[in-house]
């Protein structure tokens, strides 16, 4: 029988119509630290509650011997974290692949990775102009694996109008789709604004959260503003 946590192609088609469920969800790194957290704010509740029972010398002691143990939860939080950082790949720039890489590279890309792919031309300004951003993404977001393909080496007959296109998975699966020049906003896209674009989708952890696209002014609406009624 078919495993429907599979990272195939045709699991991702079944996927897509609603044959098959979605692949089970894993508990993440941000469920683990939320869970530890609502272990220590219920620690933090009971001690609030043994503290109104207790004398000064009674007190006292439970403070101390119950903050330890706080400190030493954050300190085993913290070692946790920094231990999965240590063990999660890094990758930090571009990689060229070809259509027979594909599955390797993105269906099977692993566990927590998120995948950015450019599909691209030679010849294209807007092409050349994300390659250049995400030269500078994949260095500082290290953790998030960037690729470019050129279009016709992934998939025969990709129809130019659609360049540039990016597509971004996460453990194989596709989460978002940009196609074509319109939908990467031409060869105005500044680096922050692709930035932005990826961390909505949640492929690199930005601290951009507002859209920094220049916001033009209806000059219309403008000019209907200056009169004086």
């Amino acid at each position: 029988m078919q495993n429907p946590n599979e990272d195939t192609e045709w699991n991702d088609v079944l996927r897509a119509k609603g044959i098959i469920p979605p692949k089970e969800k894993e508990v993440s790194e941000q469920d683990i630290v939320n869970m530890i957290e609502d272990t220590i704010q219920k620690k933090q509740a009971e001690k609030d509650q043994q503290l109104s029972e207790l004398d000064l010398d009674g007190l006292d002691e439970l403070e101390d011997s119950e903050d330890e143990a706080i400190l030493e939860q954050y300190r085993q939080k913290c070692i946790a974290e920094l231990k999965k950082l240590a063990e999660k790949p890094k990758f930090g720039d571009v990689r060229e692949v070809s259509g027979q890489d594909y599955i390797q590279e993105v269906n099977k890309a692993g566990e927590g990775i998120w995948v950015v792919i450019h599909l691209y031309k030679q010849g294209i300004q807007q092409c050349a102009l994300i390659n250049q951003h995400m030269r500078q993404l994949a260095a500082k977001f290290p953790y998030t694996k960037f690729l470019k393909a050129v279009a016709q080496t992934c998939i025969p007959n990709f129809p130019e109008r659609n360049l540039p296109s990016l597509f971004v998975y996460f453990e194989g699966d596709m989460k978002k789709q940009f196609v074509g020049p319109h939908e990467l906003r031409g060869t105005a896209l500044t680096c922050d604004e692709l930035e932005y674009i990826l961390g909505q989708v949640g492929a690199v952890d930005t601290k951009i959260k507002e859209d920094p696209k220049p916001r033009i002014k209806d000059k219309l609406f403008t000019d209907l503003g200056s009169n004086d009624w």
